[in-house]
C-alpha cells in the first residue's frame, strides 16, 4: 500500500490520473443524466395526470432544491469524514428516482421520487468534485474541465435518452433508466480502493492550508451572476426566437442547444486556460467579454444571433470547472463545502433568478429582459477584479 501511495503522489507532479477521472466523470455524467431527464418527463406527467402548470412548477421546484441546494450540507459532512461511496450511491439513487416516476401511482409519489433522485444528485457532486482535485495533480483546472464536462454531456443526455422510452413504452420507460445507473454505480464500487489512494496521498498537499473565507464569499458573489445570466439565458432565449426573431419552435431549441454545446467546449478550453494564464484572469475574461456579446445578441438577426449565442454559452461556461478549482482553493480544509457552494448552491441560486427575471420580460418585453442579463456580468466583473491571486497562477 505505501508503494501505490507513493505511485500517487508522483502523479499528483505528473498531471491527470487518466483511469480515475474518465471514471469518475462518467459518473458525474450518469448521475446529471437523471437530472437532465426531469424537464423531458413534464409535458408526459402534465398529459397523464392532468397536472396544473403550477403543479409542473412544483416538481421543477423540488428537483432544484433536492439536486442544488442541499450540494453544501453533504459537502460538510464529507469534509467531517470523507465518505467516497457518496459517489456510487449517488448514481444510483439519482437513477431510481428516475425509474420510480414512471410507476408512481400518484402526485405525491411522483413529487417524492423526483425529490429521492436529486438528493443522490446533490450526494454525488461534492465527494465526485474532490476526487477530481485529488486526480488531477498539478492541473487541477484541466481536470476539473473534464470532469465538468462530464455533467454538461450528461445534463443533455437525459432528454436525448428518457423521450424515446416515454415515446415507446409511456411512463413506464423510465423503469429502463434504472439500468445504466446501476451499471455506473458498480464501476464506481469496484474502483473505490483505487481512487482511495489518491485521497491519502493529497491529503499532504492539502494540510495545513488557510481557508480565505473573505475570498470565497467574493468568489461565491462572481459565481451567483454567472448562474444569474445562464439561467436567464436558457429560459429566454428559446422564447426570444420565437417572439422578437420570429422562429418556429425548432429553429428555437436548436439556438439553445449551439449555447450547450458551445458551453461544454468552452468547459474544456477554460481548464487547460486557467492551468497555463491563472485562474484569475481567466474568470475576469468571461466576465467581461460577456456584456457586448449579450448586448449584441440582442441587437442581431437570426443568422447572427445563433453565431453569438454559441459565443455566449462558451464564455459563460469557459469558468464553470475553474471556478471550482478556486472555490477548492480558497477553501482546502472544506473542499466539500467549497465544492458543494460552487457546484450546487449555484444552480439554485440561478433557478431563483429566472423568475424575477420573468417579471421584467412580461412588463417591459424580452429585449429588455436581456439588457438586464447583459448589467450583471459587469458586477461579477467588478466582484472578480477583488479576488487575490491563489497559490496557482493567480
Amino acid at each position: 500500500m505505501a508503494t501505490e501511495v507513493a505511485t500517487r503522489v508522483v502523479a499528483e507532479s505528473t498531471g491527470v490520473d487518466r483511469r480515475g477521472m474518465a471514471v469518475v466523470s462518467a459518473g458525474h455524467m450518469f448521475t446529471d443524466v437523471s437530472q437532465g431527464a426531469v424537464p423531458a418527463l413534464l409535458p408526459f406527467l402534465k398529459a397523464q395526470m392532468h397536472l396544473s402548470y403550477a403543479a409542473v412548477s412544483a416538481l421543477v421546484l423540488a428537483a432544484t432544491i433536492s439536486s442544488s441546494v442541499i450540494q453544501p450540507l453533504f459537502g460538510r459532512y464529507s469534509d467531517r469524514r470523507s465518505l467516497p461511496q457518496l459517489m456510487p450511491f449517488g448514481v444510483l439513487f439519482g437513477g431510481l428516482g428516475i425509474a420510480a416516476v414512471g410507476v408512481a401511482q400518484s402526485y405525491a409519489l411522483v413529487f417524492l421520487a423526483i425529490v429521492v433522485s436529486g438528493i443522490g444528485v446533490a450526494a454525488f457532486h461534492p465527494e465526485g468534485s474532490r476526487f477530481a482535485n485529488y486526480l488531477s495533480g498539478s492541473r487541477r483546472a484541466s481536470g476539473m474541465s473534464l470532469f465538468s464536462v462530464g455533467g454538461n454531456v450528461g445534463f443533455a443526455l437525459g432528454p436525448v435518452l428518457v423521450t424515446p422510452l416515454l415515446l415507446a413504452f409511456g411512463l413506464h420507460g423510465t423503469l429502463f433508466m434504472a439500468f445504466p445507473a446501476t451499471l455506473m454505480a458498480v464501476v464506481l464500487f469496484h474502483e473505490l480502493p483505487r481512487l482511495g489512494t489518491f485521497r491519502r496521498a493529497a491529503a499532504e498537499r492539502l494540510a495545513g492550508g488557510r481557508d480565505r473565507w473573505d475570498a470565497f464569499v467574493r468568489l461565491a458573489g462572481v459565481v451567483a451572476m454567472r448562474s444569474f445570466v445562464y439561467f436567464g439565458l436558457i429560459t429566454f432565449v428559446p422564447l426570444y426566437y420565437v417572439a422578437e426573431l420570429h422562429t418556429s419552435k425548432a429553429a428555437a431549441n436548436t439556438a439553445l442547444a449551439a449555447m450547450l454545446a458551445a458551453g461544454a467546449v468552452g468547459t474544456l478550453i477554460g481548464g487547460p486556460a486557467a492551468d497555463r494564464f491563472g485562474r484569475r484572469p481567466v474568470v475576469i475574461a468571461s466576465m467581461a467579454v460577456l456584456p457586448p456579446l449579450i448586448l449584441a445578441f440582442a441587437a442581431a438577426g437570426q443568422g447572427a444571433a445563433t453565431v453569438l449565442i454559441a459565443a455566449i454559452g462558451a464564455a459563460t461556461i469557459l469558468t464553470f470547472s475553474v471556478t471550482v478549482v478556486m472555490g477548492q482553493e480558497y477553501l482546502p480544509g472544506r473542499i466539500g463545502v467549497a465544492s458543494g457552494f460552487t457546484l450546487g448552491l449555484s444552480i439554485g441560486l440561478g433557478g431563483v433568478a429566472a423568475p424575477l427575471l420573468g417579471l421584467v420580460a412580461d412588463h417591459w418585453g424580452l429585449t429588455t429582459a436581456l439588457h438586464v442579463i447583459a448589467v450583471l456580468p459587469v458586477i461579477g466583473l467588478l466582484v472578480a477584479l477583488t479576488l487575490p491571486r491563489s497559490a496557482a497562477r493567480g
